[in-house]
């Protein structure tokens, strides 16, 4: 599967009620496809899939497959706390047309290298489905070691790891490690033109639900070899994804996606809407890489 281009961890919005508005979903659906993006990626973090009950789950992922059909590529997040559960949401993804899934390791119970190797390996045997791995050591508690994600690459179905660490050597490390037929991708939203330059094509950023042009643009200018216009996009939104990445990341995608006039609600508990201070300092970043 090719997952070359900009997927996007789609927010999921919320109404007055704190129910989902599908409505607003629809309109920034639409918004990420015309702009270009490559997929979308349901019930990713940014989506905050984890205050989902089954029915909602059911109702974005369903919505989200129906609404954007052939027109982009479709990622099911299917985390969870035990293997069979992420087991069982993949079969769900794929019933419902998803093409790929991206899945991190079990939260909480901290599993041993031995472990997070066979839990990717059982979900990819149950589910046969194309798996992208998501290292993100501060919110699963622990990483998928170097040599893991080189035993894994071997498995026909992980296809990709994005990697969310914070740590380029590390990325480095995997890039120059020559996996066949595996992707590195760009999760570490300020060191994507770090990415872009050692030959990634694959980004899923959260920051994309409000500047999808600008994250399509940087890697059309990578495919090209046009370092200059990548640095000029990248000093220019850099400001804005480092807010974002500082503190409160869902709750200011949120907001981005608002100033770009898709209206999306705030987040849910425990999470909550940051103060006015740090919207305003936030909000004035973004002004400045729009205008």
């Amino acid at each position: 599967m090719n997952i070359e281009g900009v997927l996007v961890p789609v927010v999921t919005p919320f109404d007055e009620q704190n129910n989902v508005d599908y409505s607003a979903l629809g309109k920034l659906l639409d918004h990420l496809i015309e702009a270009g993006v490559r997929g979308i990626v349901a019930c990713g973090t940014t989506g905050e899939y984890y205050t989902f009950n089954d029915e909602e789950r059911h109702g974005v992922m369903s919505f989200i497959a129906d609404h954007v059909g052939d027109r982009a590529l479709l990622i099911a997040g299917v985390n969870d706390t035990y293997t069979a559960g992420s087991i069982q949401k993949a079969k769900q993804a794929k019933a419902m047309g998803y093409q790929g899934l991206m899945l991190a390791p079990p939260i909480y119970c901290l599993p041993q290298e031995n472990e997070i190797i066979c839990h990717f390996k059982t979900v990819s045997r149950e589910a046969d489905m194309p798996i992208i791995m998501y290292n993100f050591p501060a919110r699963s508690g622990v990483e998928i070691s170097v040599e893991a994600v080189i035993e894994l690459s071997h498995d026909k179905n992980i296809i990709g790891i994005k990697e969310s660490s914070g740590d380029f050597s590390r990325a480095l490390s995997l890039i120059n490690a020559g996996l066949s037929n595996f992707e590195v991708v760009c999760g570490s939203d300020d060191q994507a033109a770090d990415y872009l330059f050692w030959g990634v094509r694959s980004w899923i950023g959260g920051a994309a639900n409000y500047l999808a042009e600008s994250h399509v643009q940087l890697i059309d200018a990578a495919k090209q070899g046009d370092f200059s216009t990548l640095r000029t996009i990248m000093q220019r939104i850099l400001p804005v994804i480092k807010d974002q990445e500082s503190a409160d990341y869902n709750q200011k995608a949120k907001l981005g996606c608002a100033q770009i006039g898709i209206p999306v609600g705030t987040v849910r508990a425990p999470l909550l809407p940051i103060c006015d201070k740090d919207k305003a300092i936030f909000l004035g970043k973004l002004n400045q890489a729009i205008q």
